[in-house]
């Protein structure tokens, strides 16, 4: 039989579609495998960090109906977004269009990869019947205190006139324009993830084993919770006079209160109310107020990347303890979202406040010491553990036990309390874009931010606008804009906000979870959600380890609060893929080092593109690609299906009839590797993921098969060869399977036949005095005298005319003789 990729793909993909057989049963007395890989943005073409992510989750989807199991295997696309908008601007077409003429042709292109995806669950974010349910939950969430409204500092592109997300700054810049980015105070939508923050930092205990543990602390590093003490500084009253009396003290929280008698400056945050207060009022010289709004105008993110800098406020705060005074400067390190936006600066015992103190010559004094003592002229600050000195009653103590008395003492005089805090911000979902989903909520001079009747939904996108880049084209949509308060039903005006895509991916897997007939009426079927959640096995790029994950694990928590599911986690295993590289760079158009999958479909065919994506490195690991190797998975695949000619019709008929104990030394050990093939298959698949191993395993029964000339035996393995790689090359597996076995072995899972492994003889090494000189054969039940007789006589040479002094026999190993003389 000669391999031809292009005809046998094409046959079977229409075969599939034309029979849905990856659509999931209604049959929920069935056991389930939900196996979800993260979903595209439709940008146009697939590539092959693409291939690898819907390979490995076609793999696992296509093993497990094979084992009967009920499975839902879907896809979608994240099609609102950014670059829809700069294809709009750059090629004069709508983003609605540009967005599913691109899915219409991904689709076509993840088809020809045989991808064994659900094409009845398939949906699109930015379909109106998505934004829908998700516009009626949001509402709820603002009802429940979850969604709130508020104005803070954002990054503004005035050129574009519109909000940046981070990643939208580079250097400084628009990554649109190249227009030096300012920092702007705007209202916005903000999701109060802070709320379940406790909850999402304990629940990743439940995932342990489960996920990546790399994954499950870069999580616990977000979320960043931290014990410590909260208390004000209360400014002298000069400073209180000269801020006009407007501010008495300000907020400051410690992790190490151990130290508080170290502090010699207070730094606040270049946003910090009483910064801004200053910078407005000119209460500082023209110069400090320069060096100020400069700082003010680059953003967190950036700041965390340059020299400590700083401006003297020239005001002062009382320390609480000692009475003493402490400046207060604004420093740009110090973060405005984080314990107050101000921070007790100790020098001594904090690398980042001692290196503001050595650049603006402020003192250093130390509190704590280690072994060596008090360290003159320090080059960096002491972070170690060690003893409380020159902290009055405190001195003496265990820096670790003045921790708990020094909270204890500010408790007891109501100046201070215990306090947790976390890194983690409420996450700030609004953009000042068109192709998003509309906020759903309305402007009313009377009644105020009211949000729209649950009757009204969806709100949607107008389709008569111009895309140029500069604004918001929803800010100027005047018929779009008026409509009626829900509330009072005078006049008012849409918001033109639209939702940041991150809210869209972080509950789509509850969407495909939904029968598709049951979404159109009720949104998320909560029965259904019972039967399918938690996802399985999820499989998508480490990249997403922290935002998506999070995300998508607080909206599960949510939905389930607001009574849409009974899920608290969404996804139960997780995979997550090493990148694809070229010449030791990941693949990307800029780098100009992208392979196009069509053409490797088009040259081999889509079977040969699967089995090298999996078989080129375990899908943890980065895979660097090779044209050779790639060439080399085509002609495995070809010699795989010409070697079935080995296989006759009688024989497939009657290979279950094999008597193991009759066969011969290499019929047993070709069939011990076919099913040593299948084992490693049913691990893979369930424990390791290490697809590399089981092509390997593969590969290796084949050299067997060819070694030996039993029919009955090539049947068998045929039957078995083509069950397991049918996940990796399914076009070739059902093609030999239907013309061999009328695809019987794709009906249920295969067993392992024990008897297999079972041997007749076992090759044990001889060694002398610890080095290797020959090989025995004998029975796997041999005895040790057995085995001992057996071993001297074959190193008779080695031992002649010596005193064996020590015999030691490890089973299924070897014999180690040690002799003398």
């Amino acid at each position: 039989m000669e391999y031809n990729p292009q005809e046998i793909e094409k046959k079977w993909q229409n075969y599939w579609s034309e029979n849905s057989s990856f659509e999931p049963s209604e049959d929920t007395k069935k056991d389930k495998k939900y196996i979800l890989s993260m979903f595209p943005y439709p940008s146009g073409r697939i590539h092959m960090g693409h291939v690898r992510n819907y390979c490995l989750g076609d793999a696992f989807a296509r093993y497990f109906r094979k084992a009967n199991y009920n499975v839902l295997h879907p896809i979608g696309w994240d099609s609102f977004g950014m670059p829809a908008e700069n294809a709009a601007i750059k090629h004069k077409l709508h983003p609605k269009k540009w967005t599913y003429e691109n899915i219409d042709y991904m689709r076509d292109e993840l088809k020809a990869l045989g991808l064994s995806f659900s094409e009845n669950q398939e949906f699109a974010t930015s379909d109106e019947l998505y934004t829908k349910w998700e516009q009626e939950f949001i509402i709820k969430m603002y009802e429940e205190g979850l969604l709130y409204r508020k104005s803070t500092t954002v990054n503004w592109c005035e050129p574009c006139h519109t909000v940046l997300a981070n990643e939208q700054v580079e250097e400084g810049c628009c990554w649109r324009c190249d227009t030096p980015v300012e920092q702007k105070e705007m209202p916005g939508y903000y999701v109060a993830i802070t709320k379940y923050a406790q909850e999402l930092l304990d629940d990743l205990k439940t995932l342990e084993g489960s996920w990546p543990s790399q994954v499950l602390t870069m999580q616990e590093n977000w979320i960043g919770r931290s014990e410590g003490l909260e208390f004000n500084l209360e400014l002298c009253k000069d400073s209180r006079f000269k801020l006009d009396k407007q501010f008495s003290s300000f907020e400051v929280f410690t992790t190490r209160p151990d130290t508080i008698y170290g502090v010699s400056y207070s730094a606040l945050a270049p946003e910090h109310p009483i910064v801004k207060y200053i910078v407005e009022n000119k209460l500082l010289p023209d110069n400090k107020i320069k060096a100020i709004k400069a700082m003010q105008k680059v953003s967190e993110r950036d700041r965390a990347t340059q020299d400590k800098q700083g401006v003297s406020l020239e005001i002062d705060v009382i320390h609480p303890l000692t009475g003493e005074l402490i400046p207060v400067w604004v420093a740009n390190f110090v973060l405005a979202s984080y314990g107050g936006g101000a921070v007790m600066a100790v020098p001594a015992h904090d690398q980042r406040d001692f290196e503001f103190a050595k650049q603006y010559d402020l003192p250093i004094k130390q509190v704590i010491v280690g072994p060596d003592g008090i360290i003159e002229n320090p080059k960096e600050a002491y972070t170690l553990e060690g003893e409380l000195i020159n902290s009055e009653s405190f001195s003496g103590l265990k820096n670790n036990k003045a921790k708990k008395a020094i909270i204890y003492h500010f408790e007891q005089n109501s100046i201070g309390k215990k306090q947790i805090n976390y890194k983690l911000r409420d996450w700030g979902v609004s953009r000042q874009r068109y192709w998003g989903a509309p906020i759903p909520f309305v402007h009313c001079d009377d009644c105020g931010l009211v949000p729209e009747k649950v009757e009204n939904l969806p709100i949607s996108l107008p389709e008569d606008v111009e895309i140029t880049g500069k604004g918001n084209p929803l800010d100027t949509h005047e018929s779009w804009k008026k409509c009626s308060c829900p509330k009072c039903g005078k006049e008012a005006t849409r918001e033109t906000d639209t939702l940041d895509t991150f809210v869209q991916s972080s509950w789509y897997f509850l969407r495909y979870a939904t029968n598709h007939k049951k979404w159109q009426k009720e949104g998320i079927s909560k029965k259904d959600s019972d039967y399918w959640m938690d996802v399985d096995q999820y499989i998508g790029g480490i990249e997403h380890a922290i935002l998506h994950l999070l995300y998508a694990r607080f909206f599960t928590k949510v939905l389930n609060d607001l009574g849409y599911t009974n899920s608290r986690e969404p996804f139960k295993q997780l995979l997550t893929q090493g990148m694809v590289l070229k010449d030791g760079a990941k693949m990307s158009k800029s780098k100009g080092n992208v392979v196009d999958p069509d053409s490797i479909v088009e040259q081999y065919g889509a079977d040969t593109a699967r089995l090298f994506i999996l078989f080129a490195a375990p899908p943890t690991k980065e895979l660097e690609w090779n044209d050779s190797a790639v060439d080399g998975a085509f002609k495995f695949i070809k010699k795989f299906v010409q070697r079935s000619s080995h296989v006759t019709k009688q024989a497939a008929e009657n290979f279950s009839s094999i008597e193991h104990s009759s066969l011969n030394k290499v019929e047993k050990e070709a069939r011990r590797k076919v099913y040593e093939a299948l084992k490693r298959a049913n691990d893979v698949f369930t424990k390791t993921y290490t697809f590399n191993t089981l092509i390997a395993g593969a590969m290796e029964a084949l050299n067997a098969l060819q070694s030996q000339e039993n029919e009955l035996i090539w049947a068998e393995g045929y039957y078995i060869l083509t069950n397991i790689l049918e996940p990796i090359i399914p076009h070739t597996c059902w093609e030999l399977s239907d013309k061999l076995f009328d695809k019987k072995n794709f009906n249920n899972k295969i067993e392992v036949k024990e008897e297999v492994f079972a041997l007749d003889s076992v090759v044990l090494a001889v060694t002398i005095n610890g080095k290797k000189r020959c090989e025995i054969e004998i029975s796997p039940d041999a005895q040790k005298d057995e085995i001992l007789l057996e071993a001297k006589k074959i190193a008779q040479k080695w031992i002649e005319n010596k005193e064996i002094i020590k015999e030691i026999v490890v089973p299924n190993k070897l014999v180690n003789l040690v002799v003398k003389g």
